[in-house]
């Protein structure tokens, strides 16, 4: 079985420095199911590779061990595809042999280990029970691309079709521990079998190798089903967990601290004035349909049912508790035939990719971007610009140069405990002119409330139009 990571980052051999492992060498670890080799093909300035290679011993597996029953018997034991898939193996491999790298940490090169790096990983073959549509479902809302090759049944009988193995290959940019990570939890769930027995302390390991990206994973219930072993007690103890550890995180960043922000800015009715102009400069557009990412409570989305231009709307939010609110807000529920039909809630995340946002003449995003950690608005940049890339998209934010003219707001002090940042109106415009050059769009700035002399408006907004239409 081989694995091989790829790096363009320059110096590229600083790759040894974050798996640890010196790419001058190569080196061996004892498994109890074989042996692990590391070993770099090439290793230079503009591109190092390091391959993972398990020789895996099928007949030490099962010595001493009595056979399934049924067609095959003790035969299964030794005639199967074990030694040359990735599969639970791999993952046991990896947790072992990459353990530190894993982990995210790097006594060499501690800042590269926090960053997002271009990295490229090949499994040779991997079993997918459920082919390439499950591929591209399960890592592309990582924000991986994803190239599969599959393979024949037998070459020489091309009329017999395509098996269930594939050779995948995904490049992204992304921190080396989160693409460890998702190899470990997610290559079991690709083969849907473990070699070992799972119980409670794999609910654990999900959860652990999950954090900070399988709550938000649109399939999360069925990377549980499967990496679990279809263990409902286990499953629905995960589930539970994650949807748990989600919405109160959410109910903590969310709807106390949203109050703190709402009576700040309440005297200028500053969010109704978002609201108003963000669905003035969609309706303006021409747009017919439309995505609301981060939606929220259903505020947008409430104004946007209001258009009868719009015949399809789409809202989407991190949280299952701000669906739920939003849902009721809106009476869906009750809500007439024709009318339920033009409007989606999407339970997902800004920062993987989503091709459930793909096709939209238009997207809102508002008073979101500040609330992502900054290593992440790269990630929610490709997402909203050259995934999903509809015709245009309308951006706002706090500008943090009026904070000054609250007087019950400390300086230095965000308006939302939750916020990540808040730019100047010159951060902004330079943010804006990065997103235009990389991903082909022309952007525009308007002011959102009351402006004051020297510090402007207390938000302001960004239009970006795709190059290629008349938005």
């Amino acid at each position: 079985m081989l694995l091989t990571i790829t790096t363009t980052h320059r110096p590229a051999t600083d790759l040894g420095f974050l798996l640890h492992k010196n790419p001058a060498r190569p080196q061996s670890f004892d498994l109890s199911f074989g042996r692990a080799h590391v070993v770099y093909p090439e290793a230079g300035d503009d591109r190092c590779t390091a391959a993972l290679i398990l020789d895996i011993d099928p007949v030490g597996l099962v010595r001493g061990r009595r056979g399934p029953a049924g067609e095959g018997g003790l035969l299964t034991q030794y005639v199967n595809d074990r030694p040359y898939v990735a599969s639970s193996f791999l993952s046991v491999a990896l947790s072992n042999v990459f353990a530190s790298a894993m982990a995210g940490r790097s006594k060499e090169r501690p800042e590269l280990a926090d960053a997002s790096i271009p990295l490229e990983a090949r499994l040779s073959v991997v079993p997918c029970r459920g082919g390439e549509v499950l591929l591209r479902r399960l890592f592309e809302p990582l924000g991986y691309a994803v190239t599969v090759t599959p393979h024949a049944l037998d070459g020489r009988a091309p009329e017999w079709g395509t098996s269930r193995y594939f050779t995948l290959t995904l490049a992204g940019t992304q921190r080396l521990a989160s693409l460890l990570t998702h190899l470990y939890v997610l290559v079991p769930v690709l083969d849907d079998e473990k070699h070992y027995w799972v119980g409670d302390d794999e609910v654990e390991k999900l959860l652990r190798h999950g954090e900070g990206w399988l709550a938000a994973h649109p399939d999360r219930a069925l990377i549980a089903r499967r990496y679990l072993k279809h263990r409902q007690s286990l499953v629905r103890d995960a589930i539970a967990r994650l949807v748990s550890d989600e919405e109160s995180e959410e109910d903590d960043s969310g709807a106390a601290r949203d109050a703190e922000e709402h009576t700040l800015e309440r005297p200028l009715s500053l969010h109704e004035q978002r609201l108003e102009i963000v669905r003035a400069v969609i309706r303006e557009s021409g747009a017919t349909n439309v995505l609301d990412l981060g939606c929220g409570e259903g505020r947008l989305l409430r104004r946007l049912l209001e258009e009868r231009q719009f015949t399809r709307i789409v809202g989407m939010d991190v949280s299952y508790r701000s669906l739920e609110i939003a849902a009721d807000r809106l009476k869906l529920d009750r809500m007439p035939a024709m009318q339920r039909e033009r409007i989606t809630l999407l339970h997902g995340s800004l920062v993987y990719r989503d091709d459930r946002l793909q096709g939209f003449d238009a997207a809102a995003v508002v008073e979101v971007i500040e609330h992502l950690d900054p290593p992440r608005l790269a990630a929610f940049e490709r997402v909203a610009f050259e995934f999903a890339r509809p015709r245009m998209v309308a951006v706002t934010t706090p500008n943090a140069e009026y904070n000054v003219v609250w007087p019950t707001l400390p300086a230095g002090q965000f308006r939302h405990r939750d916020h990540r940042f808040e730019w100047t109106r010159a951060e902004f415009e330079a943010w804006g002119s990065r997103v235009t050059e990389r991903f082909g769009y022309v952007v525009r700035f308007a002011p959102v409330g009351p402006a004051q002399p020297d510090v402007g408006s207390p938000s302001q907004m960004a239009v970006f139009a795709r190059k290629d239409t008349d938005v």
